[in-house]
């Protein structure tokens, strides 16, 4: 059976189907035609395989209690996916589900930290990170990213270290690749990363689930990096972000320590989480047994948007600067060469442009002025937004 789903130009209207990223602008009062691209995911159909595996399951018409099983080839799905994309073999021990990556991340804050305690993140950061951290009366500390000259954004170590030590950090989340900036950390920062994380005994989330979007090289997975490593990282990834099926609940989580793995299944109990959706293991086993072509097509197409976007912010919107990014479908978008206050910036980029995308305030206070575009849409979709901002910021 051939892939058929290789359409990517095609605009599918979402519109009233209950989606966050369009069903909720009219809730919030933005313009009528405005153009969403916030919120990360795709505007891709997914995989003609994982589609037919969700009608047989529905031809069954039973939604009991279910779970996968040994033998069932769920969890040699997920390996199997690993060890072709990323040169990884997790063991199926370590493997725990969990209905996404937030979840996994509010349970690690819970089992590995007691309240009050200090949690490290690297803003600008996805900002579910910070708000886990707090609304679960823990403090959030952040070692801010810091831009070269070029707009490069790099690791202050010494500041990384200093943090940790003053606030006796017990745990620090890793984003890897990182949303919003869209570095795609290299080995030896993991390796810097992890040996000052081991010497003062801080455990690492590290959320992976941009992980096969790496537009150069590979992914690194950072329990891999160094020696000793997995004995304090938990690392989380998902087939949502990949396939786009972050409606059906469904995230993988490793961890290789027995204790930590303990921990957190014991503060899972204590939420009632007992199974997964069996439409989120079936889809997620479909994607990762026969989703590759589907995933190297959407792919390509994808790092030609980034491209395209790349041409378009250098040649005709001038005062406003984009890094391509390393890894993530996202792009970051520099705006405070035109000397806006943020709040001023997000008014006009809504009533102006008629665009909804993600004011980089959300991620930090390191983010202001600058705005989050998600490019895994149409080209046509995004051309059209890009057009939008020149015509609101170059006509000034």
């Amino acid at each position: 059976m051939a892939e058929r789903n290789l359409d990517f130009d095609r605009i599918i209207n979402r519109k009233n189907t209950r989606c966050v990223k369009y069903d909720l602008a009219p809730l919030k009062g933005y313009p009528e035609d405005i153009l969403s691209l916030w919120v990360a995911d795709m505007d891709f159909r997914t995989s003609s395989y994982v589609e037919d595996a969700l009608r047989e399951l529905t031809r069954h018409n039973i939604y009991g209690y279910s779970n996968t099983l040994p033998g069932d080839g769920f969890f040699e799905s997920v390996r199997g996916w690993m060890k072709r994309h990323h040169h990884w073999e997790p063991e199926e021990d370590w493997h725990i589900k969990t209905p996404g990556v937030c979840f996994a991340i509010a349970m690690a804050v819970r089992a590995f930290t007691e309240p009050g305690d200090a949690v490290l993140i690297q803003e600008p950061v996805y900002y579910p990170f910070g708000n886990l951290i707090r609304k679960n009366g823990r403090q959030a500390v952040s070692s801010d990213l810091v831009q070269n000259t070029d707009g490069h954004y790099v690791i202050d170590f010494d500041d990384f270290e200093k943090k940790i030590a003053e606030h006796a950090v017990k745990m620090f989340i890793l984003c890897n690749p990182h949303n919003p900036v869209g570095r795609a950390w290299p080995e030896e920062e993991l390796l810097r990363i992890g040996r000052i994380c081991a010497e003062h005994r801080v455990i690492v989330f590290s959320d992976e689930i941009h992980g096969d979007f790496i537009w150069s090289g590979e992914h690194r997975v950072f329990q891999e990096t160094g020696p000793g490593f997995r004995q304090f990282t938990v690392t989380a990834t998902a087939p949502s972000k990949t396939f786009n099926l972050a409606g059906l609940q469904q995230s993988n989580i490793f961890i290789p320590n027995p204790e930590l793995r303990k921990k957190l299944e014991a503060e899972m109990e204590k939420t009632g989480f007992d199974e997964p959706t069996i439409f989120g293991i079936t889809a997620a086993q479909a994607a990762y047994e026969h989703g590759d072509e589907w995933y190297e097509a959407m792919k390509a197409y994808v790092a030609g948007n980034i491209d395209f976007a790349d041409r378009f912010v250098r040649e005709e919107l001038p005062g406003i600067r984009m890094n391509k990014p390393e890894g993530t479908y996202l792009i970051w978008l520099d705006f405070r060469g035109i000397g806006l206050q943020a709040a001023e910036l997000d008014d006009r980029i809504l009533h102006q442009a008629r665009l909804w995308l993600d004011s980089g305030a959300m991620f930090g206070k390191a983010g202001e002025g600058f705005q989050r575009i998600n490019t895994a849409c149409p080209r046509s979709i995004l051309q059209e937004a890009l057009e939008r901002l020149k015509t609101t910021f170059t006509a000034r």
